[in-house]
C-alpha cells in the first residue's frame, strides 16, 4: 500500500531555528547510524522512517559509512525516498557526513579534497538524490589543511550538491577558524555536531560556546550515551546488548559506581512521570544553544518513546544540581 503521510505530523513536534539562517530543525532528529544497514530488518527500518517523518520528524542524519556494512544505511534511506517518500521530499532534512574510514587505500579516509569529494558523489547515488540539505566534514583530522577541508565545503555548495554546510566534532578552536573561513567564502557554516549527553560534557568546554558566538546551530549525537540512559543497563548487562558485543560500549565501562548513578537518575525521572530516555533527551534540550537532538531507533516503539521526552516537564534548578550531583564525582566528562 502507497504511504500517505499523516495530515497531522506536525502538531506535535516543535522546531528551533539553526544558527543564523532561515532554516528550523525538529527538536528531535532521526539517525540511521545503527539499524538501517543491510544487516537489519528492512520493513523495521521503513517503518521507523515513516513513523519518524508522520511524527514530525523532518531531519534525518547520516553519514557514508553508515550502516553496517557501510553505505548501505545511506541506501536504505534511498530506497524509502524512493518508494515512500519522494513526494514529500522538500519536507525532509537529508543529511550526510564524510571524512572516516569507507574504502580501502589512501583516498578513502580523512578530510582532503579527493575524499570528501567522491564520498559525497558516492552518497548521492546510494540515497539517490540530486543534492543533500546538508553535507558535514566528519572530522578534523590533524592531517589535512584546514583550508583544503573547507574550500571542498564552499565548492560541494557552489556545485549544487549541498544547500549547506556543517561540521562534526571540531575542537573549538578549529571550529573557530571554520566558522571564519566559510562565513567570508559566502558559505556560512550552518551547525556544529557533536557528542553531548548528561554523561559526556565536553562541549560545555568550548564547542557549544563557540558555535552559538558565531550564530552556529548546534546537534547533540549519543544524547542517550550508548543506549547507558535507558533502563537497558539498571539491571546489568543484557546479553543481546551492544555492551555484551563490545560494541562500542564496553562492559568494563559498567562500573558499579555507574549503575548506582544510573539507577538514581532514573529514580528521578520515574518522579518527574517519564522514563530515564525521555529524561536524558530533554535535559540536552533544555539548554537553548541546541538546536537539536539526534536519536537512534530500533523499534518504533522505541522511537514513540524517545518523541515523548517532547512532553516533558520543565526542569527546576534544584533538579538540575541533583543530576549534576549524582554524575559528577564518577561520570561527568565521561
Amino acid at each position: 500500500m502507497a504511504f500517505q503521510a499523516d495530515p497531522n505530523r506536525y502538531a506535535t513536534m516543535s522546531y528551533s531555528p539553526c544558527g543564523q539562517s532561515g532554516i528550523t530543525l525538529p527538536r528531535i532528529s532521526l539517525g540511521l547510524w545503527h539499524n538501517f544497514g543491510t544487516e537489519d530488518n528492512p520493513a523495521t527500518a521503513e517503518a521507523i522512517l515513516l513513523k519518524a517523518f508522520d511524527k514530525g520528524v523532518t531531519c534525518f542524519d547520516l553519514a557514508n559509512n553508515y550502516g553496517p556494512p557501510p553505505g548501505s544505511a545511506e541506501s536504505t534511506l534511498g530506497r524509502v525516498l524512493h518508494d515512500q517518500l519522494g513526494a514529500w521530499r522538500d519536507e525532509l532534512i537529508i543529511t550526510t557526513k564524510a571524512g572516516h574510514r569507507m574504502w580501502e587505500g589512501p583516498y578513502g579516509d580523512g578530510s582532503s579534497r579527493k575524499n570528501l569529494t567522491a564520498s559525497l558523489d558516492q552518497s548521492l547515488k546510494r540515497l539517490r538524490l540530486e543534492y543533500v540539505d546538508i553535507f558535514y566534514s566528519h572530522r578534523y583530522d590533524g592531517v589535512t589543511p584546514l583550508e583544503e577541508t573547507l574550500q571542498t565545503l564552499v565548492d560541494v555548495v557552489k556545485a549544487g550538491k549541498a544547500l549547506y554546510v556543517g561540521l562534526s566534532k571540531y575542537p573549538p578552536e578549529m571550529a573557530e577558524k571554520a566558522y571564519a573561513y566559510l562565513a567570508e567564502r559566502d558559505t556560512p557554516c550552518l551547525i556544529q555536531q557533536d557528542r553531548y549527553s548528561l554523561l559526556s560534557r565536553g562541549v560545555e568546554k568550548g564547542v557549544l560556546e563557540t558555535a552559538h558566538r558565531n550564530g552556529v546551530g548546534f546537534t547533540a549525537f549519543s544524547p542517550l550515551a550508548q543506549g547507558l540512559l535507558t533502563n537497558r543497563y539498571l539491571e546489568g548487562v543484557p546479553a543481546d546488548s551492544r555492551a555484551a558485543r563490545n560494541q562500542f560500549l564496553k562492559v568494563e565501562q559498567l562500573t558499579p559506581a555507574l549503575l548506582s548513578a544510573l539507577r538514581q537518575l532514573n529514580d528521578i525521572a520515574r518522579q518527574r512521570g517519564e522514563s530515564l530516555a525521555q529524561m536524558a533527551l530533554s535535559w540536552v534540550l533544555h539548554d537553548k544553544r541546541v538546536t537539536s537532538v539526534i536519536i537512534g531507533a530500533s523499534s518504533v516503539n522505541q522511537l514513540l518513546d524517545n518523541l515523548g521526552a517532547l512532553n516533558a516537564a520543565p526542569f527546576d534548578q534544584s533538579t538540575l544540581e541533583q543530576l549534576d550531583a549524582i554524575v559528577d564525582t564518577t561520570t561527568k566528562n565521561a
